[in-house]
């Protein structure tokens, strides 16, 4: 079977690139299937990521990116000439490749893959919440466009042969829908070791931006700090938010007990040197670095988002959940665990289980049935 994936880029150490390469790895290595991954804005960066040998990976140098910070009448009419030469050559790359499925990754422009006419499938997949566009809650044009695309977005999905999102409450947000089904992501072991949850240290991974609202977590750090000043937090992240994070941490005297890591390509060695995963997001569309962590051993704390913790977490048996946007709370059951080791342990070993549920072999089952049944 030829799968082609569709994505903005492989260049950077988030969800999604990881999320892909461990489909396109399973599907060629365990099924032997022919995979090209196309891009719009790779800019000639290699793939964060190692790819298998075998996969194509064409970029299309459409560069949505590029107008990204201009003013909005300019990004708006650079978007539909991109667009147009996007839908040109991507066009034409399906004649070349002549792929049985087309999946595209969403958020990306993928507006006009429906209505093209090559033979193949189509599938998009969301890796965010149907919310996500109201999530910055932006005033003036840009508020306008978040509410235009969000409406577009429910009559978009509705053209594929399949729409596929993440989790149970992402998919009753949609509403009844004939072609939607959730698949979530795999929980891959990604460590040489488990955590014994012994260290005194708390990890966070993320994008220092808006959605992961690391913000948030260094105010919860103060007050942590005060009753517990011999534990430490490490996040590991890159983005736009850095130079003003690193600012609150110098500002409220952090700098000794929390630190701003780069991305590594190991992580799952710092998860195993961590006690606690803790998640602040505003919002996730599946909270992949959850799943990992947990995965590695670590109990988890963080904020009830939407969407993901409550089909991830089984509370107060492998983490805890607190009211979003609840600084206090918070601290506060960061703070339980800390203060009870058994507890902490305890947890730890339980959060290991959600390999069984979010295990490779159960999640690329779902996908093969998927493709192989629209293709009957």
């Amino acid at each position: 079977m030829k799968i082609l994936y569709q994505i903005n880029s492989t260049c950077n150490p988030g969800g999604m690139e990881r999320v892909l390469l461990n489909k396109v790895r399973y599907l060629v290595e365990k099924k032997g299937w022919d995979v090209t991954v196309v891009t719009t804005d790779q800019h000639g960066r290699p793939p964060f990521y190692p790819f298998p040998d075998g996969v194509k990976m064409v970029d299309l140098g459409v560069n949505y990116s590029d107008d990204n910070g201009k003013p909005f009448l300019k990004k708006f009419f650079g978007f539909l000439k991109r667009r147009r030469i996007h839908k040109e050559r991507f066009k034409a790359l399906l004649e070349q490749v002549r792929p049985d499925v087309v999946d595209c990754f969403y958020p990306g422009e993928c507006s006009f893959v429906p209505g093209l006419k090559d033979g193949s499938k189509k599938v998009m997949e969301l890796h965010q919440s149907k919310l996500f566009h109201h999530q910055y809650n932006r005033s003036g044009l840009m508020g306008l466009a978040d509410k235009y695309r969000a409406a577009m977005d429910e009559k978009l999905v509705r053209k594929f042969d399949r729409f596929v999102v993440l989790t149970e409450e992402d998919k009753e947000m949609w509403g009844e829908m004939p072609n939607i089904i959730v698949i979530p992501n795999a929980a891959n072991f990604i460590a040489d070791s488990y955590s014994d949850c012994s260290a005194k240290r708390v990890i966070a991974v993320g994008r220092l931006d808006y959605q992961k609202s690391f913000d948030r977590l260094i105010q919860v750090w103060e007050k942590v700090n005060e009753k517990m000043p011999d534990w430490r937090l490490d996040i590991f992240g890159q983005g736009e938010w850095k130079e003003m994070l690193q600012m609150m941490i110098d500002e409220r005297g952090l700098r000794d007990v929390v630190k701003l890591n780069a991305p590594t390509k190991n992580i799952g060695k710092e998860y195993a040197e961590s006690s606690m995963i803790v998640m602040s997001s505003h919002y996730e569309g599946f909270p992949m670095v959850l799943v990992e962590a947990m995965a590695c051993g670590l109990p988890a704390v963080c904020f009830d988002f939407k969407c993901g913790p409550r089909d991830i977490i089984n509370e107060d048996a492998n983490g805890l959940i607190v009211p979003n946007g609840d600084l206090e709370g918070l601290a506060e059951a960061m703070i339980t665990l800390m203060k009870d080791d058994e507890l902490r342990k305890r947890m730890g070993e339980s959060a290991k289980k959600v390999v069984e549920k979010y295990s490779e072999a159960n999640v690329m089952e779902k996908w093969v049935n998927l493709f192989e049944e629209i293709l009957r």
